[in-house]
């Protein structure tokens, strides 16, 4: 049902998208291409899911590992992996908490997955985290959701679309104008259904999903605690209004610096680099 009720995405376009920005804010990615689109050599994503955007990276020659906290995701991933005949690393971790023996040219977290952290002590967790997994002159890449469907009377995206997949007719309603924000904690505790229909008849699936609402100034703050800062953002991309700010990371022996724009951001620290709705690099 999740892979369904995602299956508006364009994944090419925004792997295409997430090449452009290694390219042009990672040192790595400059110097290979000059600014154009290339295939970083190693790639981490976060709160992976199903994998969808680390299969089509593994699909176009990336070394790519993909990480989530749900055993059922990873076992969803792996068998798409296999199936399709990709070399795709799966490994169950909590995304605040893991270690693995490599270091990644390029990080991604997507689909706003940052919002399943609730807490700053969780989010500075994590990107200290993520940085220690980073190369000098790397990069992380955070899609985080635009403040205007929070903070605004009319939000830019609609919480309610169709699709069509294999056959199926995939309506979802994810949140809404009755799911208001807690304006203390940043909480929205949005209700959820999917529902799909086809020849076997319709089945329906509702849930309740608290999604933690991070501002570009939380971002910042947080990125700084863990001893990185934002500097530029590419536009937005994919659904309007999905991305968020950028991140620029410099290695152990690089200066810090900061710039984030609406939807993406980029960070950037001594020795990683990582990206929220940000992108992240690391300076030799």
């Amino acid at each position: 049902m999740y892979e369904l009720a995602c299956a508006y995405r364009d994944v090419l376009s925004e792997v295409d998208a997430l090449e452009r920005w290694f390219a042009r804010l990672s040192d790595l990615g400059a110097a290979c291409a000059g600014g154009a689109g290339t295939v970083p050599g190693s790639v981490l994503e976060f709160a992976a899911g199903p994998a969808d955007h680390s299969l089509e990276l593994a699909r176009r020659g990336a070394s790519v590992t993909a990480l989530d906290l749900s055993p059922a995701m990873c076992v969803r991933a792996r068998d798409k992996a296999q199936r399709d005949g990709l070399r795709l690393d799966v490994v169950h971790a909590d995304m605040r908490d893991f270690t693995l023996p490599a270091r990644f040219d390029l990080a991604i977290t997507m689909l706003n997955s940052l919002c399943h952290l609730m807490e700053l002590d969780d989010l500075v967790t994590h990107l200290k985290a993520a940085a220690a997994h980073i190369v000098p002159g790397g990069l992380y890449i955070i899609e985080l959701a635009h403040p205007a469907d929070f903070l605004t009377m009319v939000p830019r995206t609609s919480s309610e679309w169709d699709t069509d997949v294999d056959g199926r007719q995939v309506h979802v309603r994810w949140g809404g104008a009755d799911d208001a924000i807690d304006p203390v904690t940043q909480v929205t505790r949005e209700h959820v259904r999917v529902t799909v229909r086809d020849a076997a008849g319709s089945r329906t699936l509702t849930d309740v999903v608290p999604n933690r609402f991070w501002t570009r100034t939380e971002v910042t703050a947080a990125a700084r605690l863990a001893g990185l800062s934002r500097a530029g953002a590419p536009a937005n991309a994919g659904r309007p209004g999905r991305l968020g700010p950028v991140a620029d990371h410099a290695g152990r022996s690089g200066s810090a610096r900061a710039a984030a724009a609406v939807g993406t951001a980029r960070l950037h620290r001594t020795g990683a680099n990582l990206c929220g709705p940000a992108s992240c690099r690391t300076g030799a």
